[in-house]
């Protein structure tokens, strides 16, 4: 693994500031934990497990965008996404990343976290972290705030990133906080 680069989160940050930068801590984190594995071992699961390092990648790509831009904003889903034959295979985004090659998979994670950190901007500049989303809650619980969404995106990577130092250290022995 290439040597820890991440930066902490400040300890005495704002709540926008402390909330992105511990979001910006865990995508790092990801970032770290798949650097330097070839697509044979992005494409390597742990059993029983299916799960594989490129398909976090690919999954958390997916995430962002369905939470910053799709929930928040109201928009379509991004390529690859907006076309994927999630009838056929709900979990498509894990299955397809195998034939995606390491240079596609962190690709496609840095342009959606991109893509992801414009649509905070713009949320931020419309409400601040009330503000609301533009999809309501499937349980009837109503619009999300942006408050909400950052942390979950936090939770979503921090679940992930304990997945990712199993998986790399079954790989190849690496491991790191």
């Amino acid at each position: 693994m290439r040597p820890d680069h991440r930066t902490d989160p400040p300890l005495r940050g704002d709540e926008v500031t402390t909330l992105r930068a511990f979001l910006d801590y865990h995508r790092e984190t990801l970032r770290w934990k798949t650097s330097g594995l070839d697509a044979a071992q992005l494409a390597t699961p742990l059993a029983p497990s299916t799960m594989t390092l490129g398909g976090l990648l690919k999954h958390l790509a997916l995430v962002e965008g369905n939470w910053t831009t799709q929930v928040m904003h109201g928009r379509p889903a991004r390529p690859p996404f907006d076309s994927a034959p999630w009838d056929a295979d709900r979990d498509w985004e894990w299955h397809s990343a195998a034939a995606d090659s390491p240079e596609a998979l962190r690709a496609l994670f840095d342009e959606a976290v991109a893509t992801s950190d414009r649509a905070i901007d713009e949320a931020l500049a419309a409400g601040g972290l009330d503000a609301t989303s533009a999809r309501e809650d499937r349980h009837g619980g109503g619009a999300f705030s942006l408050r909400w969404v950052l942390l979950h995106l936090v939770e979503e990577y921090a679940r992930h990133n304990g997945h990712a130092d199993l998986l790399r250290e079954a790989l190849d022995g690496e491991t790191g906080e």
